[in-house]
């Protein structure tokens, strides 16, 4: 990760404690006690550029910290006390500057999936309406640690009154709707495949991927950590398989593990802006590829324009929403619509679909 438009680590995580971290008063003390700290920002110098990054070593400490190594680091975010947190994460820095690096250097940040449900879930059970199918086997590209494949595990609550999923849940989302359109209420069909494809994926059955993950949420975000913790317990219960691999290379073997009869959907959910043109349109070419032999559904989620095929609908790139696509692949024919817009990492969401007849 880049050090950003300052010119000093200093600058850096100054900025990043007054400003990115505003509402984090926990990091924002924190952050501001290592840029103050010439001994701290020369401990942080001893990480490669890339991974210097206050939220790349503040998740390394905290990640420490969850692991019981930094006692007093620990106590104090329990305490949600920010001068006893500064004051022991400096400490912690200078007393253990090998482990926070080699953290840093061994883990990419991860980034919590929560909220995204809310948006596949209509999407995907149109795509299964379509074709008519009564079982789908979802395979998510980027998948992190899977847990968008629980998404028909988890209740979903909307501004407008309506409900999917599983009201039982120990998982509950919410999603503002934008518009007057209302979502469409056909429930998921079974699933009876969950696949997940990514680079480095996180199994959440593995007890130091499960704590890095929630080490990668601030300590005072007291509703994300439970959330997250209850996102991993759940699917805990049920793993998916995960593949190791590049999204365009590891599709065919994600194919097979969809028993016949079911019908494939493959979800991404901004992460087919981390691929290159290039290879997002080989990507495509792998769907249409997979569809000579069954019906594929592609659900995407992604900036405008960054999903190949799917509409723009007249909006422009980084307009600070994204696009929710869905694109059926049947022998050589492909069909690709724009279904919805969404805004805040699904939070807020338009649907743009037309009602069944």
């Amino acid at each position: 990760m880049l050090m950003g438009r300052a010119r000093t680590p200093a600058q850096v995580y100054r900025h990043f404690g007054e400003v990115d971290a505003a509402q984090s008063p926990l990091y924002e003390r924190v952050a501001v006690a290592l840029s103050e700290s010439d001994e701290a920002l020369r401990a942080i110098e001893a990480a490669p550029a890339r991974k210097r990054h206050p939220t790349v070593i503040l998740a390394a400490l905290h990640d420490l910290a969850l692991a019981g190594r930094a006692p007093e680091l620990a106590a104090a975010y329990a305490a949600g006390d920010g001068d006893a947190a500064a004051e022991a994460a400096v400490d912690t820095l200078l007393r253990m500057t090998d482990s926070v690096v080699a953290i840093a250097v061994r883990r990419p940040l991860r980034t919590n999936e929560a909220g995204r449900c809310a948006v596949l879930y209509p999407a995907i059970a149109e795509a299964a309406r379509r074709v008519g199918a009564d079982a789908i086997g979802l395979i998510d590209v980027g998948c992190s640690a899977g847990l968008n494949l629980n998404v028909d595990r988890v209740g979903i609550s909307y501004s407008n009154g309506q409900s999917l999923g599983d009201p039982s849940s120990p998982v509950q989302q919410s999603a503002k709707i934008v518009g007057d359109r209302a979502l469409p209420t056909r429930a998921m069909p079974e699933v009876v495949a969950r696949v997940g494809v990514d680079l480095d994926p996180v199994d959440v059955t593995d007890a130091d991927e499960a704590r890095w993950m929630r080490a990668c949420v601030w300590p005072d975000q007291l509703e994300q950590v439970a959330r997250l913790d209850a996102e991993l317990a759940l699917a805990a219960t049920a793993p998916p398989l995960l593949i190791q691999g590049d999204a365009v290379e590891a599709l065919p073997d994600a194919f097979v593990q969809v028993p016949a009869g079911a019908l494939p959907v493959v979800t991404t959910t901004w992460s087919l802006s981390r691929l290159s043109l290039e290879s997002r349109l080989r990507f495509l070419h792998r769907l249409d590829e997979a569809a000579t032999g069954r019906t594929v559904a592609l659900v995407s989620v992604e900036g405008v324009g960054v999903a190949p095929s799917i509409p723009t609908l007249g909006d422009r790139r980084a307009s600070g929403h994204s696009i929710i696509g869905l694109a059926g692949f049947d022998h050589s024919t492909m069909r690709a619509e724009a279904i919805g817009r969404c805004w805040s990492q699904g939070r807020l969401l338009a649907w743009l679909a037309d009602p069944p007849a």
